[in-house]
C-alpha cells in the first residue's frame, strides 16, 4: 500500500476556478474585489509571494495595488498607510507581508488593519471570532489544510487529529478550525512526552513545527492522513517538509508532498478571503 499523494496544486486550481466565475458575476454588478500588498524591504522570499500574490489577483479578475517600501520606512509612516488603505473603497483586502524590519513592531502592525479587511487572519479580534466560531476570515494556511483534507475526501469528523506545533500562524488555529470540523484535536509541542506515540494515535497528523524530516514512518499509524505544512530549505538547495516523504508514504493513506502541498493553498485562501470581504463590504450574500 502506498498513500493517495494529496495534489495541492490541482485543488488549488480548481478552487480559483470557482473564485473567477464568483468574480466574474461580481464584476457584472460593478463590484471588483481589491487587494493591497504592502512589502517593507527587500527580503527576497517576501518579494516572490509578493509578486505571486499580484499574479493571483490578475489572474482571477482582481483590482491589486503593491506598495513596495523600503527598509528604513518608519513604523509611524507604515501606520499611516494602512489607515488610508482601511478607508479606501476599492480595497477589500489588506496584506502587511511578514517578517517586517526589527525597527517596526509587527503586532502594532497587524493590529492597524481593519477587522473587514484583514485577508491574513492575523488581527486579534479575528482570532478570537475563530476562537468562538464566529464567522471570520481565516488564517490562510490553517483554512487551506482542512480544505485539502476536505476536498480528498477525509472528513476531519469523529477522527482524532494530531496538531504538532503550536504556532500563533499555523498550530493554533489549524487546531481550532479542525475542532470546529468536529476532530478531537491534541495539540502536540517539542515538550509533548513521546511525541512519536501521540502522533502514532492519530487519523489525522498536520506537522507544523519547522524541523526538517521530523516525522518518520513510526509517527503514523497505517491509514492515517498527514499534512506537513513545513517548508525547510536542506544543504543541497532542496525544499523539504517536516515529514520525512518517502519514510513515510508507504504507510500513510493520504500524505501531501513538499513542494506541492500545503503551498499552493495559501495564497488560493487569500484570494478567497479578499473575495469574502468583498462581497461582505457590498451586503453581496
Amino acid at each position: 500500500m502506498s498513500a493517495q499523494i494529496i495534489d495541492g496544486k490541482s485543488i488549488s486550481n480548481a478552487i480559483r476556478e470557482e473564485i473567477k466565475r464568483e468574480t466574474a458575476d461580481l464584476l457584472e454588478k460593478g463590484i471588483r474585489p481589491g487587494l493591497a500588498v504592502v512589502l517593507v524591504g527587500e527580503d527576497p522570499a517576501s518579494q516572490v509571494y509578493v509578486r505571486n500574490k499580484a499574479k493571483a489577483c490578475e489572474d482571477l479578475g482582481f483590482y491589486s495595488e503593491v506598495h513596495r517600501l523600503p527598509a528604513d520606512t518608519s513604523q509611524a509612516d507604515l501606520l499611516a498607510l494602512i489607515a488610508r488603505l482601511n478607508g479606501e473603497a476599492e480595497i477589500n483586502g489588506i496584506l502587511v507581508q511578514l517578517p517586517l524590519p526589527k525597527h517596526i513592531e509587527e503586532k502594532a502592525v497587524i493590529d492597524a488593519i481593519s477587522v473587514d479587511k484583514d485577508v491574513d487572519g492575523f488581527h486579534p479580534v479575528s482570532v478570537g471570532n475563530l476562537m468562538i466560531g464566529d464567522d471570520s476570515l481565516l488564517p490562510c494556511t490553517p483554512a487551506g489544510v482542512i480544505e485539502l483534507l476536505k476536498r480528498s475526501g477525509v472528513s476531519p469528523a469523529g477522527k482524532r487529529a494530531v496538531v504538532i506545533g503550536r504556532s500563533n500562524i499555523v498550530g493554533k488555529p489549524v487546531s481550532m478550525l479542525l475542532l470546529r470540523e468536529n476532530a478531537t484535536v491534541t495539540i502536540a509541542h517539542s515538550r509533548t512526552p513521546n511525541l512519536p506515540a501521540v502522533a502514532r494515535e492519530a487519523d489525522i497528523v498536520i506537522a507544523a513545527v519547522g524541523v526538517p524530516k521530523l516525522v518518520k514512518r513510526d509517527w503514523v499509524k497505517p491509514g492515517a492522513a498527514v499534512i506537513d505544512v513545513g517548508i525547510n530549505r536542506q544543504e543541497d538547495g532542496k525544499l523539504c517538509g517536516d515529514v520525512d516523504y518517502e519514510d513515510v508514504l508507504p504507510v500513510a493513506g493520504w500524505i501531501t508532498p513538499v513542494p506541492g502541498g500545503v503551498g499552493p493553498m495559501t495564497i488560493t485562501m487569500l484570494m478567497q478571503n479578499t473575495l469574502k470581504a468583498a462581497k461582505r463590504a457590498h451586503g453581496v450574500g
